[in-house]
């Protein structure tokens, strides 16, 4: 098998994802609790990217708008319809990101890094200062990257876990629910 059939094998790993982590942060209110890493605000925003099929009879429909306004997507989710991708802002701390996550390769696209005071001051006068901003734009999409990477771990651990049956049952709820209050 090669690397680009084994992609299209496991693409639903990121769709189931991203459905998930939708579901997830509207359980409480925005916020989701990783053990390792405390509370994490994630709101999905503005723009999504449903798919349904595959080849040549594949249909994508792109949803945009404000988060209340995203009730297509919702109801393109109840009509069999996988999330494929999502822009979403995510704030752990003091920072808030802001990035497209695109569910079949894991790939981020589009990312905002949060502002800091050493980029809002940004006058690049010396090396130094220029190469403590390059530095600090590293961590930060480090930092980004990790967030995600615990954020998907934790989702790994129920999906493989006893507990998915129940957790399935209420993402399904949850997308019932919310094709109905259209």
């Amino acid at each position: 098998m090669d690397l680009v059939d084994l992609i299209a094998e496991k693409r639903f790993l990121g769709q189931e994802f991203l459905t998930w982590l939708w579901w997830k942060s509207e359980e409480r209110g925005g916020t989701i609790a990783l053990p390792t890493v405390g509370d994490v605000t994630v709101v999905f925003e503005k723009h999504m990217l449903l798919e349904f099929g595959e080849g040549e009879s594949s249909e994508k429909i792109i949803c945009t708008g404000l988060q209340a306004e995203l009730q297509e997507a919702r109801t393109g989710l109840q009509m069999g319809k996988k999330l494929e991708q999502a822009r979403i802002v995510l704030g752990h701390n003091s920072y808030e990101y802001s990035f497209t996550l695109a569910a079949a390769l894991m790939e981020f696209r589009n990312v905002r890094l949060p502002k800091t005071e050493s980029t809002e001051n940004d006058r690049g006068e010396n090396p130094e200062e220029v190469e403590g901003i390059i530095l600090e734009r590293i961590f930060l999409f480090e930092e980004l990257v990790r967030l995600v990477n615990v954020i998907f771990l934790n989702f790994l651990q129920v999906r493989l876990g006893e507990d998915w049956r129940d957790e399935l049952i209420k993402v399904r709820a949850w997308i019932h629910k919310a094709g109905v209050a259209s």
